[in-house]
């Protein structure tokens, strides 16, 4: 186990052997990290959050209150499926709120924002809006956590950075 400097652990939690925290990072009470997960850099893990082999969360990122990772796509009792655990990937800045469920095997993108109680059960783009269960596509987000409004010629402006966006192609980019 690693734990960055810096990081914060709060009571009730169990971070098993394998698993590495980056630097500042801060677990609520009763998180559990299982061996194999990897979190980044100044990842906010909230109250009650089981964080399974197989899930990696790049820097920045945000885990709300009671969210799920799960890491077996058809689990059974009576079958033991060790070694057979999907991947999920949290990239950097994303966002999963409280309650949201994220089944194994998928990937956020980074800035994604994945509403509360969200059920996602496929690929997320970068900066994507998703609500709802099954988790659909509803906006975009910027980096700061704006709903982005683009114009016909695919451009959006954050109201708190004052970054710009590009979206092109059904994908959004930072202009510059």
């Amino acid at each position: 186990m690693t734990i960055g400097e810096g990081s914060k652990v709060w009571h009730f939690c169990h971070l098993m052997s394998g698993c590495t925290l980056g630097s500042n990072c801060n677990l609520g009470q009763n998180v559990m990290v299982a061996p194999g997960v990897i979190l980044g850099n100044n990842v906010k893990v909230q109250n009650n959050v089981s964080l399974y082999t197989g899930v990696s969360c790049d820097d920045d990122v945000f885990l709300g209150p009671s969210c799920v990772f799960t890491n077996i796509i058809n689990p059974r009792s009576a079958v033991n499926r060790r070694g057979q655990y999907a991947r999920t990937h949290v990239g950097r800045g994303a966002t999963i709120g409280a309650n949201a469920t994220i089944v194994c095997g998928h990937d956020i993108g980074e800035y994604a924002f994945i509403g509360a109680g969200a059920v996602v059960t496929r690929n997320v783009p970068a900066y994507a809006l998703l609500v709802g269960n099954p988790a659909r596509q509803v906006g975009w987000m910027s980096a700061y956590g704006h709903r982005l409004e683009f114009n016909e010629a695919g451009f959006a402006v954050c109201p708190e950075s004052e970054a710009e966006y590009i979206l092109k192609n059904g994908t959004v980019t930072p202009n510059g």
